[in-house]
C-alpha cells in the first residue's frame, strides 16, 4: 500500500503531564495552535472528534477522525479517513517521552496511507509538514507561558 508519513519531534521544557494538559484542553487551540485551530468532541478511545486544520498556505479543512488511543501524558492516536476505505486515510499520533529535568520529548507523527498519497506526497511535504513544525513550536511556546 502506498503510504507517507510526516514526523516532527521537539523537546519541551516542561513534564508530560503539563504537555498533555496543553494537548487536551482542546477549547483552547484557537489561542494558540496554527494546524488545528479546532477541536470539538471528547478525546476517548472509540468516539469520534471533529478538526478543523489549517495548511501552510492557509486553507482549511475539516476531518472527522476515530480516537483510537488515550493514554494520559503518553499517547494520543486517532484516524482520519477520506472518502472510501483506502483512498486517503491519516494516522495521527502525539507521544510524549519522559525526558531527565522534568522535561518531554514530544513526537508529532501522522502516517498518510491510500491510493492517492503517491498524488499528494509533494503537497503533503510543502504544506502540512510545516504546519507540524509550526505546531510544535507553538506549543512550546504556550507551554512557556504557563510556567
Amino acid at each position: 500500500m502506498n503510504a507517507f508519513a510526516v514526523r516532527t519531534a521537539i523537546d519541551l521544557d516542561a513534564p508530560p503531564a503539563a504537555v498533555w494538559r496543553v494537548l487536551t484542553d482542546s477549547t483552547a487551540y484557537p489561542e494558540w495552535n496554527p494546524l488545528i485551530f479546532s477541536l470539538t468532541g471528547e478525546l476517548t478511545a472509540g468516539t469520534t472528534v471533529t478538526t478543523r486544520v489549517r495548511d501552510a498556505k492557509g486553507k482549511e479543512r475539516t476531518f472527522t477522525p476515530r480516537v483510537l488511543v488515550v493514554e494520559p501524558n503518553r499517547e494520543l492516536t486517532w484516524l482520519s479517513r477520506v472518502g472510501f476505505g483506502g483512498l486517503f486515510d491519516g494516522r495521527h499520533s502525539y507521544q510524549l517521552e519522559q525526558l531527565p529535568g522534568d522535561r518531554t520529548r514530544l513526537r508529532n507523527d501522522e502516517e498518510f496511507r491510500g491510493i492517492s498519497v503517491p498524488f499528494l506526497r509533494s503537497m503533503l511535504r510543502k504544506t502540512i509538514e510545516p504546519q507540524f513544525v509550526a505546531m510544535n513550536n507553538a506549543l512550546a511556546a504556550r507551554l512557556a507561558q504557563d510556567v
